[in-house]
């Protein structure tokens, strides 16, 4: 079963949170981790099509001209001079995806996710994929583990992010 916390939690997911789930929820029986170890690339080439029919660029490969390239830092004449990649963006509607696939929380991954979003220029949104169980079969907590530091960064009020809101998407 596919579950997605929205934080903050006293605000109502906005549309492109909802579809960015949709999106998901439409593939979630080729890429539930549950049933399948795929990693991250494979994942997202699952979810391409849906979230590309939902107005999100996506990530096609490896290669320089194949990654979605945010700006965060601009030079002299306008110049980007900084930018993160992300694996899909909604740039009409200032979202970006990340889809980790067993590094979450062991590399502490969904926090370099987390900062480079907060640095990219006209983002709002961000939405973390993260497994549920891992190839053992075993639930893995990377899900629970995200959402409750999500939850605590929130709720204890001691750091204010420069994004409206964080959705964490558990396959």
């Amino acid at each position: 079963m596919l579950r997605w916390q929205y934080f903050p939690r006293s605000d109502r997911p906005p549309a492109v949170v909802k579809d960015a789930v949709d999106a998901w929820s439409e593939v979630h029986g080729e890429i539930s981790s549950a049933e399948y170890d795929l990693n991250s690339d494979e994942v997202l080439a699952r979810c391409r099509k849906a979230l590309e029919g939902r107005g999100f660029r996506v990530e096609s490969g490896k290669r320089r001209s194949d990654k979605i390239s945010v700006p965060v830092l601009f030079g002299e004449n306008g110049s980007v001079e900084k930018s993160f990649d992300a694996d899909a963006h909604d740039a009409q509607r200032r979202m970006v995806l990340e889809i980790e696939a067993g590094r979450a929380v062991a590399n502490n991954q969904f926090l370099k996710d987390l900062f480079q979003a907060c640095m990219m220029h006209d983002v709002e949104y961000l939405g973390i994929a993260v497994r549920q169980v891992y190839e053992g079969g075993g639930a893995s907590k990377d899900y629970e583990r995200v959402v409750t530091f999500i939850d605590t960064l929130y709720a204890s009020r001691r750091l204010s992010l420069p994004l409206a809101g964080i959705v964490v998407i558990g396959y």
